[in-house]
């Protein structure tokens, strides 16, 4: 797949949500409506599908298209979890952690 080809895959419309892996070190994520909060541990973003968390070491931000909604980070992946209204006592505790 050449640059242009690769670059044209991730056109897509803010609903479309995808999260692509690529061993464990490159996660791309589209649908994603908004950066909350990260570091080099952990991510929180807003995608079309809820609030998703992604844990790991080393985590980078290495490209973002709010535009099109689109999300590249590198590192070591360890977690992925996804966090919305219905996620009941986990979801307030982990938003009770991260807005005190």
């Amino acid at each position: 797949m050449n640059r242009d080809e690769h670059m044209s895959h991730h056109t897509m419309t803010r609903q479309e949500h995808k999260v692509e892996i690529n061993q464990r070190k490159e996660i791309e994520i589209s649908g994603v409506k908004e950066l909350d909060s990260f570091d080099n541990e952990e991510f929180l973003l807003q995608t079309t599908m809820g609030y998703l968390v992604v844990r790991g070491q080393h985590l980078q931000l290495k490209n973002l298209n709010v535009e099109e909604g689109f999300l590249q980070i590198t590192g070591k992946l360890y977690e992925m979890t996804y966090v919305d209204e219905h996620g009941g006592e986990r979801a307030k505790g982990l938003f009770g952690k991260l807005f005190k």
